[in-house]
């Protein structure tokens, strides 16, 4: 037994393989970006690695699989160069870089990555060289050539005027009394540097990126004996406002105060965390109409929901972005945060004017316009950055305005603009109930909508809900897009025009001449009260012409057997409601008789049986009606009746109804008691008449 626990470690790794035994720790996103630079500089030789160099400037990448084969950074072209990994150099006369850098001190290793500047300014102090050479574990984020370059001439004058306290200072700030590597590094991690304690601010980003108080590490894990340097492409200096804070100074952000004291932001700005503030300038809130921004400062969830969708969850400093990228916002939409050039963008717009003001929790973007979340608009407001504009102005003409844009709870079912290409309504009586049938009577999601659900309009119908495979309809219209969720309402995008029912199918098919000899029939064949009463129906409806077109003798003989008309009348009858929008490519539909009907749809186009349907979606309270151009049969069950004797010149296909070469005509007459209506089919002989 004893051996038996020894050996089972053995066995289990054994069956596991050699990755569970020898995998060491998950690499960080810049050890994974670098190793891809690795793999696509080896054949130039050992340890030399990949670098996109973006065109026109000295700013270079380690490149990761996207930008490899796009060849971008931020939207600006780039070309790939082969260099030295970190840590490594050329032999002379040696293919790749085949030897590690020899190790020295942190003074000394400043000059071996680029940082000269840096070390000229160490010189310069009394103190910070005999520390860089002597014992002891540091690291040192050490700004570049050209980030020393880029500094404005009264910062770098100060510095130099008073290298014992100015520069030692800003120089200590970039120094942790302790060796930090890479894998260490932590997104939204606070390092304590070595000038008064003060945090430095780490961010990890997935792409690879490294940032120190927004600074991009260029190369990083320098060893020396005594520490390690990061080269960094910005000059860093100390934090010690919060983001409040910072809102409270800048006069540019005077509405913004008063909106996050009316809001109750301020605690969650002043507080711990690291967030980045999309932060809206005066003249961004003066850009929208004072209306609208009247209502949103004068509402206090709508103003709260504006200002959540300007801060977003976790710091963004603009050098981690290199490409599109989607971000949440605390109000919980998605932004889309991208870069062109040396220009940040929100949702594809450069309206970012300042970047990357740090604050001990967070960073601030100032920006130019108004970013409304759905969630603060009016339906009016919704429905302008919509493709239902057309509709939307139907309302305003109407006069119906005031249910868009007050505080009632609706939801607004809207019609794409091209429903209307042919033109849009008379504004009349009519129309007008028929808009009210386009508001239900409360604030719906979509996702919370079932089959056979019933919704309440503000014009007095009841809707009905239908959820098919691929679609969601109320009544004859479906949801062609995503809800767009207001303050008060919402928005549905439907694919056409609602046509509320206006009675049974039977009154349907009343009301409309074309289908008179199908209301006979049917009420030969008894399915009257059926066809009246509540229920789910289906009805593809054949035409007077329909009927007409049949062979004489058989449609003679069928409206002679009641039986067998009824039916033939149940096989036009689905056992469901079918609405055009929830077809989809083809649909396998039980008739009342018992065979399927096959329902499809092509390029707007319904068919049933192959055949076109000439009318869809002709909506009833227990029902869909179709008008179709001929008399379905059921498969395999054509019509047998015994056919008089016809001469081949009355086998025309213009001719009428025939028999034993003699013209017959189907009279149907309806004949309506006081209470109800009995309906008769009569063929008779004309002569007889």
């Amino acid at each position: 037994m004893a051996l038996l626990v020894r050996l089972l470690p053995l066995a289990l790794a054994l069956a596991l393989g050699p990755a569970a035994t020898l995998a060491g720790p998950a690499k960080s996103p810049y050890q994974l970006v670098l190793q891809h630079s690795r793999l696509r500089g080896r054949q130039h030789g050992p340890n030399v690695c990949a670098v996109q160099k973006l065109i026109g400037t000295n700013k270079k990448y380690f490149t990761n699989c996207k930008q490899w084969y796009q060849r971008k950074i931020c939207g600006k072209s780039t070309v790939i160069s082969y260099e030295c990994c970190p840590g490594y150099e050329k032999v002379p006369g040696e293919k790749g870089c085949p030897a590690a850098l020899p190790l020295s001190n942190l003074y000394e290793t400043l000059g071996v990555v680029g940082s000269t500047t840096t070390q000229l300014y160490t010189d310069r102090t009394e103190k910070l060289r005999p520390e860089m050479e002597g014992p002891g574990s540091f690291t040192i984020f050490a700004p570049s050539n050209e980030a020393w370059a880029s500094l404005p001439a009264e910062v770098l004058d100060s510095l130099v005027s008073n290298v014992n306290i100015e520069l030692l200072n800003a120089l200590r700030y970039h120094m942790v009394n302790r060796r930090v590597l890479t894998d260490e590094l932590k997104h939204g991690m606070a390092l304590t540097s070595m000038y008064q304690n003060s945090d430095i601010q780490i961010h990890h980003y997935p792409n690879g990126i490294v940032t120190v108080n927004c600074a991009r590490l260029l190369k990083a894990d320098h060893h020396a004996t005594n520490g390690v340097v990061h080269l960094i492409d910005k000059v860093i200096s100390t934090v010690t406002n919060n983001i409040q804070q910072i809102i409270e100074i800048e006069d540019t952000f005077e509405t913004l105060r008063a909106a996050v004291a009316a809001s109750g932001l301020n605690t969650l700005l002043e507080g711990d965390g690291q967030f980045t503030l999309l932060a809206p300038t005066n003249e961004a809130f003066e850009k929208i109409p004072a209306e609208t921004l009247n209502r949103i400062l004068g509402d206090p969830e709508a103003l709260r929901d504006l200002l959540n969708n300007h801060i977003l969850k976790s710091a963004m400093c603009a050098e981690a972005i290199v490409a599109g990228m989607s971000v949440e916002t605390l109000e919980g939409t998605t932004l889309e945060v991208g870069c062109s050039g040396d220009m940040l963008t929100i949702n594809g717009k450069a309206i970012i004017s300042n970047k990357d003001i740090l604050a001990t929790n967070g960073v601030i973007h100032y920006i130019d316009e108004l970013l409304i979340p759905d969630s603060a608009k009016t339906l009016f407001e919704l429905a302008a950055e919509s493709d239902v504009s057309t509709a939307v102005d139907l309302f305003r003409q109407a006069g119906l305005g005031t249910h868009l844009s007050g505080n009632e709870r609706v939801t607004l079912l809207a019609p794409l603009n091209s429903v209307f290409k042919d033109g849009t309504p008379n504004i009349d009586a009519r129309t007008k109930n028929l808009l009210l049938n386009h508001l239900i009577k409360e604030q719906l999601a979509s996702k919370y909508l079932y089959h056979g659900q019933t919704l309440n309009t503000l014009g007095g119908k009841k809707l009905r809900v239908f959820i098919y495979r691929n679609s969601l309809c109320i009544e004859n219209s479906c949801i062609a897009a995503h809800d767009k969720r207001g303050r008060y309402g919402t928005l549905f995008t439907m694919d056409r025009m609602l046509t509320p029912p206006m009675g049974t199918v039977m009154d349907v098919l009343k009301g409309d001449n074309r289908f008179s000899m199908l209301v006979a029939a049917i009420q030969s064949a008894g399915l009257t009260e059926m066809l009246n009463r509540e229920g789910v129906y289906t009805v593809f409806a054949p035409t007077n012409e329909a009927f007409q077109a049949m062979p004489p003798g058989e449609l003679n003989k069928l409206l002679g057997n009641a039986k067998e008309l009824a039916n033939i009348l149940k096989y036009h009858i689905g056992d469901e409601i079918l609405v055009s929008g929830g077809i989809g490519s083809l649909v396998r539909l039980k008739s009342l008789q018992g065979d399927k009907l096959e329902v499809s749809s092509k390029n707007n186009v319904v068919n049933v049986n192959k055949e076109p349907v000439a009318e869809a979606d002709i909506m009833a309270t227990n029902g869909v009606v179709y008008a179709i151009s001929s008399v379905l049969q059921p498969p395999g069950k054509a019509l047998k009746y015994p056919m008089a004797p016809q001469s081949a010149a009355d086998s025309s296909p213009h001719s009428s109804w025939y028999s034993t070469g003699k013209l017959f005509e189907a009279k149907i007459s309806v004949q309506r008691a006081h209470r109800g209506s009995v309906a008769s089919i009569a063929v008779a002989d004309p002569k007889v008449n």
